[in-house]
């Protein structure tokens, strides 16, 4: 198929309609490679939208490509714990034998290799991605086969299949795990009470939202109902956050590989409830991989009328689509993945108005998470009161725990809210002394060992799902400054404090990792902490350096026994800036010294 006809085809698929072109970016690059300027000047005349714009959605995230990439393009994990696998000496050996640089297209124009954020895979890495295929469990030996496999132009799809095998892992069941339903259950229960019965219960049983906000899903969904719709075409519109993006949580991988119908039974409990007749699920781009099965359950579902036209013969219309991301953190937050939905870069929008008034479309939306919304199977199955019962009096229910780092069994955990953080340890077999447990991800909490006895619970310890264990071998310098450095790649930009304030902290973090710092570099740190705090646009702004001010206070002595000097230090050496020119005129003598220059 010639190139015009692909992005013409895709560009029919998708009904010319430019609030879909992230999926008609990504369709047309996986046809054609990458996104030519022609190809982005051909997208925007079929959606008739400027040229700039479709642009700007192509160049804000991460996994579209406006150059070349290769015909293999290699993205190692770097989160902290593939860190602590050893994952930066298998890439530097990678490169070492591909005869290239990280970061740079190869000679040929075959193969680039670089690194990315959390791919989700913190329980069996080192990790990478392979034109965006998850492999597993890297070792040198695969680094040696893969770097072959590449050189002589072995297609992606003839590579051994058991790289590509992802495990679950799910190392203790709960409720939520072992649920015991059967597709449509949940549903048929819930159709019994009615719309308002099932918010009721929903309200009754205290779940609260399991993306890390805890907002209570019962108002949520209440207020979207209650909301009219907007234009001349009203509608409502339920939205399932699957965007797992937090470095350190895998724990929506597991639940849409082992539970999608729990998954998409919820988003259909979420429609009914709040009388929408359209669900999307924003899948993020590196969970590429399951799509084809995902498919295959919701055309099972609407084989079993649990989805279409008159679901389960009841006067109820709904069906739910696959978006997907492209690398972007931000869009985690609700309203940056509203607008990532509609097409358009994944930047937070200004709040009020909230997404349950005016959210996709301009229209009332439901966000939740996934769990969230598997959770709410349970609500709708036992009722309010029994889901009640679970977990503590201000946090009912399960929690989901991603498990990983220095432990013997990483995996998934779901335990009743109000486990300790010691218990956790314990069933994951927490190896040798523990120094520090970080919670919830980069923008959680970090905990020292004499907090163990904390609870995971909203009362105490609220978290997203991450739960990152450091042993006493560990550096927690180095894994601050590897929160440090995702922070300042993932900010949208947006706002001066935080796409400002996170390269800055990087940049001091580097200082004094090369022996340059000094206690003034370590106030500016914490300056930069109040700032980001009160004056940036959304949450990623505002926990940027909860890891930095947590580790500071914590473990003081990472940071100081890195001070060369009191005194502040200059990072910048303007002779050893020199060193290219001096190579490039051959001359190394004295007067060719900035300190020996008269």
């Amino acid at each position: 198929m010639k190139e015009d006809d692909a992005i013409l085809a895709v560009l029919a698929r998708h009904g010319n309609d430019g609030s879909r072109l992230m999926q008609i970016l990504r369709e047309t690059q996986e046809a054609l490679g990458w996104l030519a300027p022609e190809t982005i000047t051909a997208i925007a005349r079929g959606v008739n939208w400027p040229r700039a714009k479709v642009e700007g959605t192509a160049a804000f995230y991460s996994f579209f490509h406006t150059r070349p990439r290769g015909k293999y393009c290699v993205l190692w994990s770097d989160n902290i714990t593939d860190r602590m696998l050893g994952n930066r000496d298998l890439m530097q050996a990678m490169c070492a034998k591909l005869w290239l640089e990280p970061g740079r297209l190869s000679e040929d124009g075959l193969v680039s290799v670089n690194t990315t954020s959390c791919t989700g895979m913190c329980d069996q890495g080192p990790a990478l991605l392979v034109n965006y295929r998850a492999v597993t469990r890297m070792d040198m030996a695969r680094v040696e086969q893969m770097a072959e496999l590449i050189r002589n132009q072995v297609p992606v799809e003839q590579w051994p299949a058991e790289w590509f095998r992802v495990e679950d892992n799910i190392r203790r069941k709960d409720a939520l795990l072992d649920h015991g339903l059967v597709p449509g259950e949940a549903l048929a229960a819930a159709m019994e009470r009615g719309p308002a019965g099932l918010i009721d219960e929903i309200k009754a049983s205290g779940l609260r939202g399991r993306g890390g906000a805890g907002f209570s899903t019962g108002m949520k969904w209440e207020f979207c109902r209650n909301a009219p719709g907007n234009g001349d075409q009203p509608a409502h519109y339920v939205v399932c956050n699957a965007d797992e993006g937090e470095p350190g949580t895998f724990k929506d991988r597991v639940l849409l590989t082992s539970h999608a119908d729990l998954v998409f039974e919820g988003m259909t409990l979420a429609g009914y409830a709040i009388g929408a007749q359209k669900g999307l699920m924003y899948l993020r781009g590196e969970y590429r991989y399951m799509k084809d099965a995902l498919e295959a359950v919701l055309a099972r579902r609407r084989d079993d009328r649990l989805l279409g036209k008159r679901i389960l013969d009841k006067d109820f219309d709904f069906d739910i689509e696959i978006h997907f991301g492209a690398g972007a953190y931000v869009c985690g937050e609700e309203s940056a993945l509203i607008e990532s939905l509609e097409g358009k870069p994944g930047r937070p929008r200004i709040r009020p108005p909230f997404p349950v008034t005016h959210g996709y479309l301009n229209q009332p939306t439901t966000v939740n998470n996934v769990e969230t919304l598997a959770a709410a199977c349970l609500v709708a199955r036992h009722g309010g009161a029994w889901y009640a019962r679970l977990g503590t009096a201000k946090s009912a229910g399960t929690k989901l725990l991603s498990v990983s780092g220095d432990v013997e069994r990483p995996g998934i955990y779901e335990y009743p809210f109000g486990v300790t953080v010691r218990q956790v340890l314990d069933d994951a077999g927490a190896t040798g002394c523990v120094q520090g447990v970080q919670v919830s991800g980069p923008s959680g909490v970090t905990l020292s060992a004499d907090e163990l006895d904390r609870r995971i619970c909203f009362e105490d310890i609220p978290t997203a799902g991450a739960f990152m264990v450091f042993d006493c071998t560990r550096d927690m310098f180095e894994v601050a400054r590897n929160f440090a450095h995702f922070f300042a790649h993932e900010s949208c930009g947006f706002c001066t404090p935080c796409r400002v304030g996170t390269q800055v902290v990087a940049r001091l973090m580097d200082k004094l990792a090369t022996g340059h710092g000094s206690q003034y570099d370590i106030d500016e740190m914490f300056k930069m902490h109040r700032l980001m705090q009160g004056a940036s646009h959304c949450g990623l702004g505002n926990s940027a350096c909860n890891p930095l001010f947590d580790t500071l206070n914590k473990f003081r002595p990472a940071y100081e026994r890195r001070l060369k000097s009191l005194e502040y230090e200059p990072a910048f050496d303007l002779d050893a800036a020199l060193s290219q020119a001096r190579q490039m005129t051959g001359r190394d003598d004295a007067g060719a010294h900035l300190e020996n220059a008269e």
